[in-house]
């Protein structure tokens, strides 16, 4: 489609130079991370207040016109794909951390503040925000796809870290979701609702997050196995130990292979665990031998310890890196990225059976991924014009996803569903899919919100 002239009028005469429909300004809107790709948006608005997205989403609705919501970019799924055109609002100029309260251990931040600015800005606190996908990600973005990373294990998901939240429907309307304080009872959880939604319900406009108390003291370590399965074996192993582990990655031998091809690191080509334990000094050293023990009943090689804050953010850079580093083992490659998670007990069979569904179909797929909760992901490298290649890796991340819900788990831990996984809603959910779709249409008759993604159909 493309906008109506006196819908492109009023847009042009409210926002200036913050509309546009200059080619050389959609093309940003146009690519993801990964494989997925769409044409591009008719038009990008920057707006800077939740009136001002009030005002576009109104006039959109009535012009029956899609609205995509835009945070960084660092989406893996292809969530803020303008698939059927329409305006695409990003969402970078609404930055402002708005209130930061120590005492009741919270921040209040527009949906454009990004995870690293804010915990910038917290040094002086002694607080942080402990969610981490690896990215610069807006919180925004990381609440509209229910994100989490690699401190899940320890404080949770982007779920338990949302206490309310500010957001605008299809129409216009303003609504507040949640509250302040620590528990409620009084009706409807809609935060819980609208985290995860990927903008297909409303556009987040302001966020009320939880805060965390940085720890008094911090160790982390890599930790190399001979096998897959034995270093599998130990996480589940440290997990039921119930050692308060605030990290516990896991990476195979081609992650590490990457690494060093990437960063110039030097670890032995064999399956790691990078792990990083919170608390007191006697807690975390305690903690620390507790876990060596296991990993030596696994056959734990070499411990490599990063004593100092700046030995663990090379640690994890190199962790969080691990995207750029595994499409460096094949030039010019994108990726198709799973993102499975399962019970603790299933973790092992779940990722063997990955690898060996990777190597039957021939192809180059690092696994890595927050093993402590259960969830991994393969890398599956591809040539862009191959679509046999897209084709033999689609059936891989699908036979990983029926396991995945054979054993209970889930086709997404934390990336969300957007255009890649739709698909598989139906197979997750079944009646239950049918329930979302009523919600959708109840709150976005319509269908401008983000359309074409989360919901088939």
């Amino acid at each position: 489609m493309s906008l109506p002239d006196h819908v492109q009028d009023e847009l042009a005469s409210a926002f200036g130079a913050r509309f546009s429909v200059k080619a050389a300004d959609l093309s940003h809107y146009a690519g993801s991370e990964t494989f997925h790709r769409a044409r591009l948006p008719d038009a990008v608005i920057w707006p800077e207040t939740t009136a001002e997205v009030s005002f576009i989403l109104s006039l959109c609705n009535a012009n029956r016109i899609p609205v995509i919501g835009w945070g960084t970019g660092t989406s893996l799924e292809g969530h803020a794909l303008a698939i059927h055109g329409g305006i695409t609002l990003d969402l970078s100029r609404m930055a402002a951390i708005l209130e930061v309260r120590p005492e009741d251990m919270l921040a209040v931040v527009q949906p454009g503040v990004t995870r690293e600015a804010l915990n910038a800005d917290l040094r002086a606190t002694g607080l942080f925000f402990p969610v981490d996908p690896g990215a610069n990600a807006s919180l925004g973005g990381m609440a509209s796809t229910r994100a989490s990373g690699t401190t899940a294990v320890r404080y949770g998901t982007m779920r338990d870290n949302v206490l309310a939240l500010e957001a605008v429907l299809a129409d216009g309307r303003i609504i507040r979701a949640g509250s302040r304080a620590a528990k409620s009872s009084a009706g409807y959880d809609l935060t819980a609702l609208l985290v995860g939604s990927e903008g297909t319900l409303a556009i987040i406009t302001e966020l009320v997050l939880r805060l965390q108390g940085q720890p008094e003291d911090v160790a982390a370590a890599v930790c190399a196995f001979d096998t897959l399965e034995h270093a599998v074996d130990c996480v589940t192993a440290t997990i039921q130990s119930g050692i308060p582990m605030a990290r516990i990655e896991f990476v195979d031998a081609e992650t590490a292979r990457a690494f060093n091809h990437y960063a110039g690191t030097t670890l032995p080509e064999k399956p790691h665990l990078l792990v990083e334990f919170h608390g007191s000094g006697e807690s975390v050293r305690g903690d620390a031998a507790r876990f060596g023990e296991i990993a030596g009943e696994f056959g734990g090689l070499g411990f490599d310890w990063a004593s100092t804050a700046e030995e663990r953010a090379r640690l994890w850079k190199m962790r969080h890196g691990a995207y750029p580093a595994c499409l460096s083992l094949r030039p010019g490659a994108t990726a198709l990225v799973t993102d499975i998670c399962v019970p603790m007990s299933e973790l092992a069979g779940a990722v063997t059976a990955a690898r060996d569904d990777i190597r039957e179909a021939g192809l180059l797929g690092p696994i890595l991924g927050h093993v402590g909760d259960g969830n991994f992901h393969a890398t599956i490298l591809l040539d862009p014009e191959n679509a046999e290649e897209l084709a033999a890796a689609k059936r891989v991340a699908t036979r990983m996803a029926e396991r995945a819900i054979a054993v209970g788990g889930t086709i997404s831990g934390e990336h969300g569903i957007g255009l890649g996984k739709r698909d598989l809603m139906a197979l997750q959910h079944g009646e239950a899919g049918g329930v979302m779709a009523a919600i959708k249409r109840a709150l976005d008759p319509n269908g401008i919100m983000n359309p074409g993604k989360l919901i088939p159909g």
